[in-house]
């Protein structure tokens, strides 16, 4: 007999993004993080598979709902390969955002934790991030810790 978690599991496994999730809902999703302007089926096929390149360098992760068929929660981990620490490579994680009608159900989590395994599989000697201060209970719990400041600056 299943438990009501592990109904949840079934219906909420982390995978990576697939060519096929701009129809389910994947843009719209990183609009509820910050400005994602619209992307056009053959923009988004290219940067599919320049990022496609990368292998494990670069991976983007989604959560689809099964079953509304929905892109429910998503972020992505880039690999910097240092010359510090013996050559060592870090971890960026980007862009975890949850849908709004689904939150609370740990999927950011989720995410998270697979986008730090990810890293730490590929050899990385720590993973970082930067979040709104709003955020950082939420990554607190995730065990990450605050360190330093973010700087920023734009170009657009």
């Amino acid at each position: 007999m299943q438990t009501a978690n592990s109904a949840e599991e079934e219906i909420f496994r982390v995978r990576k993004l697939e060519i096929a999730d701009k129809n389910k809902g994947f843009i719209e999703l990183l609009q509820q993080l910050t400005v994602c302007d619209s992307v056009s089926d053959e923009r988004f096929q290219e940067r599919f598979q320049e990022l496609a390149k990368y292998g494990d360098d670069h991976l983007v992760c989604v959560i689809e709902d099964d079953k509304s068929g929905k892109i429910v929660a998503t972020g992505s981990v880039f690999i910097e390969k240092k010359f510090i620490r013996n050559c060592g490579k870090v971890g960026h994680i980007e862009d975890v955002v949850v849908d709004s009608s689904v939150r609370g159900k740990q999927l950011g989590k989720k995410i998270v934790e697979f986008l730090a395994d990810h890293a730490r599989l590929t050899g990385c000697y720590k993973v970082i991030l930067d979040c709104s201060t709003d955020n950082i209970p939420f990554y607190e719990r995730c065990g990450f810790k605050q360190k330093e400041v973010q700087m920023v600056k734009y170009f657009i």
